[in-house]
């Protein structure tokens, strides 16, 4: 005669699964979300340095403007990831003519969102009330401040778009 598993044996050992199931989960859960809140600080920091990089080897020119005239969003990262000129002109390759930069590999991503774009504000814009989430990061050259474009508060309560 085989000796199998009875059914009690089953839905016992099942039960157990799905206690230990619903405690572990909230704790992955949490660890996770706790993991992106210290990406988003991360990320920042490395932003906020950079741009202050970039500024000190532009004459005090932060990104966001070339020749010290506005620029749109879509070229900051360029600025960021190659090489450039004083006037703050990118190229891909490396050439006396472009001798600063570049200062990061590659645009960091919100961890949030999944999204490395950069929103610019105009120099009279202010910051919006909340975060649109359109867009990785929201950046005003005027003032070298870069928040996160996302909406919601870390487990001690702080917005992450405070941060």
């Amino acid at each position: 005669m085989k000796k199998a598993f009875s059914l009690l044996e089953i839905l016992i050992v099942t039960a157990i699964l799905g206690i230990l199931a619903a405690i572990i989960v909230p704790v992955f859960q949490g660890n996770s979300a706790e993991a992106k809140s210290t990406a988003a600080k991360e990320n920042l920091r490395i932003l906020r340095g950079v741009i202050e990089l970039y500024t000190l080897q532009h004459g005090g020119t932060p990104p966001g403007y070339l020749s010290n005239l506005a620029t749109s969003g879509i070229m900051i990262p360029n600025q960021l990831t190659r090489y450039s000129d004083i006037a703050g002109v990118t190229s891909v390759a490396k050439d006396p003519a472009y001798p600063c930069g570049p200062y990061i590999k590659k645009m960091p991503v919100n961890p949030f969102n999944n999204k490395n774009s950069i929103y610019r504000l105009g120099n009279d814009s202010s910051f919006p009330e909340t975060p649109t989430g359109s867009y990785g990061w929201l950046y005003k050259p005027a003032t070298k401040e870069i928040k996160i474009d996302y909406d919601g508060c870390d487990k001690n309560g702080s917005s992450y778009y405070g941060y």
